[in-house]
């Protein structure tokens, strides 16, 4: 049985959880429904065998599940949701006097702080504690649940704009950049990255190296931003943004900005790659934070959690899906579309 045919034959509560979340992922910011899906799609190709099979068997789930933090955060209106994907991290003074462990961080400032600067970093590491001891204690669903927020988290972390302040480009007269950066160039040119990144590594200090993310994304987005704004000196305005009837920009729902094709164009090749690396990255580090988390929890057996007859059959489909994915390329999302 391939895969299209798998999914097709997927209960009909999933398939309608499915369609639910990608209507109400139309509507998000923050790598888009295209960005986070591969992301988690990409990290369970990279894990290593013994808990490889787990992962695979939930693919779908993981996949879709991707999408859920910004569906509370923003379908939902859950106000503890809306930290957790971003920090200013210019508001928190300087960088070698910021506590970097989720407890210090509480003691120094509070919610209403957070709220407004977010707390992405501290956030992973407590997402990350969770996922271990849902490892630990062999609790199926919450394995799968915290595994499929943690790369969202780590999608938003390598998301330049969502470490900075200018979250928007706001401040530099820039609106609609966010969108144009994570969900318009992915949407044109993600078929043609390369999704494999080499098989996940053991993390030894996940608090340091989810600050170095964070750090490294926050230098970057001053690029993308100059980027933006050294390239739109050399286009008329109707080059740039899309225009109506009345010669006034097209917005989105948002009020941002909409971006012509061909600026597109010009804007990721400018970036050199940028958009692509910052994917790889996060597809890398999810990868890596689901092994480390598994490993932490003395390796357990998690294909034990699943009936032989479910194992049995995606085996079938892993071999297929494992030599195009080692082209780069996503087979499990190739049916997205028809949903």
């Amino acid at each position: 049985m391939n895969l299209k045919i798998r999914r097709y034959k997927k209960s009909i509560i999933i398939w309608c959880a499915k369609s639910l979340l990608i209507a109400a992922c139309t509507m998000l910011i923050s790598w888009g429904k295209f960005g986070h899906e591969h992301i988690n799609a990409a990290a369970v190709m990279e894990l290593p065998k013994p808990m490889q099979q787990f992962f695979y068997d939930h693919i779908d789930y993981l996949t879709v599940e991707a999408n859920l933090p910004d569906v509370r955060k923003y379908t939902m209106a859950d106000s503890a949701e809306f930290p957790r994907h971003h920090i200013h991290l210019e508001s928190f003074g300087n960088y070698d006097d910021i506590p970097k462990s989720s407890k210090e961080i509480k003691l120094k400032y509070d919610k209403k702080f957070f709220a407004v600067h977010g707390n992405l970093p501290w956030y992973i590491q407590e997402v990350m504690v969770k996922l271990t001891e849902a490892m630990k204690n062999n609790h199926k669903s919450d394995i799968l649940f915290f595994a499929a927020d943690l790369g969202h988290y780590v999608g938003d972390a390598y998301m330049p704009l969502h470490t900075s302040i200018n979250h928007n480009g706001t401040a530099t007269a820039q609106k609609g950049v966010h969108g144009l950066f994570e969900s318009q160039i992915p949407e044109m040119f993600g078929n043609t990255y390369n999704y494999n990144t080499g098989e996940a590594k053991f993390i030894n200090d996940i608090q340091k190296e989810t600050w170095r993310i964070v750090v490294a994304s926050n230098h970057t987005a001053d690029t993308l931003l100059t980027v933006d704004r050294d390239l739109q000196k050399t286009y008329k305005p109707e080059q740039v943004f899309l225009m109506d009837s009345a010669k006034k920009i097209k917005t989105n729902m948002y009020g941002d900005y909409i971006y012509t094709t061909e600026y597109i164009k010009a804007y990721h090749g400018k970036l050199n790659g940028m958009v692509e690396r910052q994917l790889r990255g996060a597809i890398a580090t999810t990868a890596n934070y689901w092994y480390t988390a598994w490993v932490n929890a003395g390796k357990p057996d998690l294909s034990a959690l699943d009936s032989p007859v479910a194992k049995a059959r995606n085996a079938k489909n892993f071999g297929l899906d494992m030599r195009i994915f080692k082209q780069g390329k996503l087979p499990v999302l190739k049916t997205e579309k028809e949903f």
